[in-house]
């Protein structure tokens, strides 16, 4: 299964490169990439070149890291808190990471220095840790985790407000609103590397604990009975998909529904033992992601619809046909 959806991701990436608004023949695409990859010199201009190198694959990539690392995420916050609702915004990091973007576009912190993906780097892990602070304040426990990540979204998300309609700069606030529709525009070499990366590490870890994982779909006094221990284990499970969403989240917005669906969609392929689930929920958020991306930035050419909106679009239908399909799931 794992290797015939890598096969299918590799190849949606290669379709998903040639689809775009400039002229580019299939074989001039390749040629591009062939060429930087060390398999001879493209015969292209520099034009062509730049197109292909500088914007489609670092696009297409980043799309296949966030989908990818959004769906790992929302695997696993679903199993830890044995919520199935849960998805990588839940803790609040979406709207920290919102603020504290718009605290450095908007209200210029930092005197430049901050750039916009550092300073919604920093309002996620602020929110994250706002988050850990008030589940403990209350006893820990997951539902006391869930609540306190809806106090923290919806704090960040004030603010946030308050401080774009507070802003006189209406070019600043439209360019800010639509990155946190999320959008994938912006996508560069330095985006796909450190996403890549750390993604990448989140995935490792996470398979590390597949059996962790299993025991904590009958509760934690099971996991627990197991010889799980539980704390260490959540705590570092909720930390990784914390910086993966805050790295996910600062390069390219708030893309929505990827962790919420997706992992259900792997489930009903695989089941739920996560040797096999976070594998093939990976390379399905990354295909999906790679489409849906295609098609927000060529259905309505040249208008581009922002990634965050297309992924509702197509994932409210997706999750009530899930919803529909498997009632018991909530």
């Amino acid at each position: 299964m794992s290797a015939a959806g890598l096969a299918v991701l590799v190849a949606s990436i290669a379709i998903a490169l040639t689809i775009g608004p400039a002229n580019l023949s299939v074989g001039e695409v390749y040629a591009v990439v062939g060429e930087h990859l060390g398999f001879g010199a493209a015969d292209v201009s520099r034009i062509k070149d730049g197109i292909v190198w500088e914007l489609r694959l670092p696009r297409t990539l980043l799309a296949a890291i966030c989908g990818a690392g959004l769906a790992l995420c929302g695997a696993i916050m679903q199993s830890v808190l044995r919520n199935p609702l849960a998805d990588p915004f839940v803790l609040g990091i979406s709207s920290g990471a919102s603020t504290g973007a718009v605290l450095v576009a908007v209200l210029g912190i930092g005197g430049g220095a901050i750039s916009l993906a550092a300073g919604a780097f920093g309002g996620a892990i602020a929110a994250f840790a706002l988050v850990l602070v008030l589940a403990a304040a209350v006893g820990g426990g997951t539902a006391r985790i869930v609540l306190a990540g809806v106090a923290a979204t919806q704090l960040f998300s004030a603010l946030t407000s308050f401080i774009v309609v507070s802003s006189a700069d209406a070019e600043q606030t439209r360019g800010v609103l639509f990155w946190l529709l999320g959008s994938l525009s912006g996508a560069d070499w330095s985006d796909v590397i450190v996403c890549g990366s750390i993604t990448g590490a989140g995935l490792a870890i996470c398979l590390s604990r597949a059996a962790a994982l299993d025991a904590f779909t009958f509760g934690a006094s099971s996991a627990a009975a197991l010889g799980v221990p539980v704390r260490a284990t959540r705590a570092l499970l909720l930390a990784v998909t914390a910086l993966i969403t805050a790295a996910l989240v600062s390069a390219a917005g708030a893309i929505g529904f990827v962790g919420l669906v997706l992992p259900h969609a792997a489930r009903l392929v695989v089941g739920p033992r996560h040797s096999r689930l976070l594998p093939v929920t990976v390379l399905a958020g990354a295909i999906f992601t790679v489409w849906v991306d295609v098609a927000a930035r060529t259905v309505f050419a040249p208008t581009e619809v922002p990634v965050g909106v297309a992924t509702a679009l197509i994932g409210v239908p997706a999750f009530i046909a899930l919803l529909l399909r498997n009632r018991a799931m909530v």
